[in-house]
This record gives C-alpha cells, structure tokens and sequence, in this order.
C-alpha cells in the first residue's frame, strides 16, 4: 500500500510540474489518468504492478 501511495504522489507531482512548466493542458491530464486508470484494469495491469514493485525493490536494495 505504501508503495502505490507514494508512487500516486510521484506521478502525481511529475503531473503537476508538466502542467506548470511544460505546458500540459488540464484535458490532457485527465485523458492521461483515464488511461492509466483503465489500463490498470486490463490484462496487463498485474504485470505493471508487479513491474512497479520490482522496481522499488531494486531501488530498495541500493545503498549508497
């Protein structure tokens, strides 16, 4: 659970700034969680969330 919430606000912060620098118009911010709020419920979501936390378990074991 921690994983998704701090990765919610990663993404969610990534979203924010491209909105305030780049450019991203709120209708492409929408139509981007759609996306990703649908694709999590394909096929392919398990495989993403498993990607995720594969992921986070690398970066995990990293020390510096």
């Amino acid at each position: 659970m921690v994983l998704s919430i701090s990765g919610v606000l990663l993404f969610g912060i990534i979203v924010f700034l491209f909105f305030r620098k780049d450019g991203l118009k709120p209708s492409h911010a929408v139509v981007c969680a759609l996306f990703g709020f649908y694709l999590a419920g394909t096929a392919i979501g398990p495989s993403i969330q498993a990607g995720g936390a594969s992921l986070a378990s690398l970066l995990g074991g990293i020390s510096l």
